[in-house]
């Protein structure tokens, strides 16, 4: 998959603003090489953390007073993957996704020259990290099931991953990959993922 044609998926998109007061946060959506095939990292969160001990994630957090959203997930990547980027980077965006836990995550999509090698994890922030390939992930969504809403999810072959990073996920299949408009904002979360 080329930066170009995710590039222009994305610009071809019309995002949608949550209209909500939540707290404002970011998501970035990484994409780098691993053995040549364009691959994105997610990882497990410590069971130790005041907010979404456990739960599968992509690099992000609140944004920062005086801070955009593209800088608050450039910063997230740096401080939980190790990996230097830019605004250069950045390739678009996705839906605002308001989650259960009183966040409004806009996802950023990101180019990265670095290879899946270059990732050095934050112990505090990553406890098991995992790469998912493109195609993998294309495969997955396409397996996935929007009949039964309460039993939504993405079952990757090493691990299953629920909303909000589920949903997230998805429509950047759908979308970056795809070219296809699809929206998520009405995927289910676990009541685990609400703390």
């Amino acid at each position: 998959m080329s930066r170009s044609t995710i590039s222009e998926n994305l610009r071809l998109f019309e995002r949608r603003h949550s209209p909500r007061s939540l707290t404002p946060a970011a998501v970035a959506i990484v994409l780098m090489l691993n053995d040549g095939i364009t691959s994105v990292p997610i990882f497990q969160r410590p069971l130790n953390m005041s907010r979404h001990a456990g739960q599968m994630a992509l690099p992000g957090g609140k944004v920062h007073a005086g801070e955009t959203v593209d800088e608050c997930a450039i910063r997230e990547v740096y401080e939980e993957l190790g990996v230097a980027l830019d605004e250069r980077d950045v390739l678009g965006r996705l839906d605002d996704f308001d989650t259960e836990s009183g966040f409004r995550i806009t996802p950023v999509v990101i180019w990265s020259q670095a290879d899946i090698t270059d990732l050095k994890p934050s112990s505090s922030e990553v406890a098991k990290l995992f790469v998912i390939s493109t195609p993998e992930l294309r495969e997955t969504v396409a397996a996935a099931s929007r009949r039964a809403p309460h039993d939504f999810s993405l079952k990757f072959r090493r691990v299953e991953v629920f909303s909000p990073t589920a949903a997230i996920l998805y429509q950047f299949s759908e979308v970056a990959l795809d070219g296809r408009s699809c929206r998520v904002a009405d995927f289910y979360q676990p009541p685990f993922t609400h703390r």
